[in-house]
């Protein structure tokens, strides 16, 4: 038998957590990879999952054997990136993650730069509102905004977003401009729940904390759509400083209640730590951070005084 092969799939099983799902994954048919996983047992004389109707636990001696199946896998594919050259010179796939709006707005023009620089890199930009697990989904470098809990994760900081409420002329000029958050209670919202809840709004002001019950109106399930709703005149939506740039310079938004906004947020590109850093996530970083850097410098609270979209 394959044992590179059925290490493959073994791995792919633990992380998918069945076989169905390690099958898509793997772009095999079903009964290729459950004969896969049994001949393995079969060789190991040890059984590797425990099966139940709904999943497929790994058994002690399979937490062993997938661990050290991930290492050897590893190790392999580090030493074909060494001797394709790929640790010195920059080719093939890079894989990058962000949150879709993000990606869009900031880091999609620097990616279309680098691609015109190194002809030998093939970019996959996955954009998602949600953290993706790098090691699990295969992602080379990712692109955060907050905190970053896990330390595992080598970060290389580029800057930092503010949170920035707004709301178009036309709104304004019809229900009146709130000068304080509690102001906020008498007026339509748009909310993000993963940033405002739809039902409570908080702000801060020193040390200060608001937390002003709201109505909303509109509730969107990305920022794109909140700030497009808010363009329209639906009421006053809160989102991060990159996507509100260019219709404040516009003037199709009006920032409101920068003073009671909270401190910005981190943003930083993160990676795997690994022995050897391949040339394409080197060049990548050393090209992008700069950059992305001066992109996210130029926008104190979301007010864009200069360069619109892509500032």
């Amino acid at each position: 038998m394959d044992r590179l092969e059925g290490m493959s799939i073994v791995l792919a099983v633990a992380e998918a957590g069945s076989l169905s799902a390690a099958a898509r994954r793997q772009k095999l048919p079903l009964a290729t990879v459950s004969r896969k996983v049994s001949e393995l047992e079969a060789h190991l004389r040890t059984k590797l999952f425990n099966r139940s109707s709904r999943a497929l636990v790994p058994t002690d001696a399979g937490l062993s054997y997938i661990a050290a199946a991930k290492r050897i896998l590893a190790d392999i594919a580090e030493a074909e990136r060494a001797a394709s050259g790929e640790y010195t010179t920059p080719r093939g796939d890079l894989s990058v993650s962000t949150l879709v709006a993000l990606g869009r707005l900031c880091l999609q023009p620097i990616l279309a730069e680098f691609l015109a620089t190194y002809p030998e890199v093939d970019v996959h930009l996955n954009l998602q509102d949600r953290t993706v697990d790098l090691l699990e989904e295969h992602i080379d470098v990712a692109l955060r905004v907050g905190d970053l809990a896990d330390s595992s994760l080598i970060a290389v900081r580029v800057g930092e977003i503010h949170r920035v409420a707004s709301a178009s002329p036309a709104y304004l000029k019809s229900r009146g401009t709130p000068k304080s958050p509690d102001e906020i209670s008498a007026h339509d919202c748009i909310s993000y729940p993963p940033m405002q809840s739809p039902s409570t709004w908080r702000f801060r002001r020193g040390q200060t904390e608001y937390v002003v019950p709201v109505r909303s109106r509109f509730i969107a399930s990305n920022l794109e759509s909140a700030c497009d709703a808010a363009r329209a005149g639906l009421g006053i939506t809160v989102a991060f400083s990159y996507l509100v740039a260019e219709p404040i310079k516009s003037r199709e938004l009006v920032p409101l209640l920068q003073d009671f906004q909270p401190p910005p947020q981190p943003v930083s590109f993160v990676y795997s730590p690994n022995r050897f850093m391949p040339a394409k996530l080197r060049t990548f970083l050393d090209f992008a951070v700069p950059r992305l850097r001066a992109q996210l410098a130029e926008l104190p609270k979301g007010v864009v005084r200069n360069r619109g979209a892509r500032e």
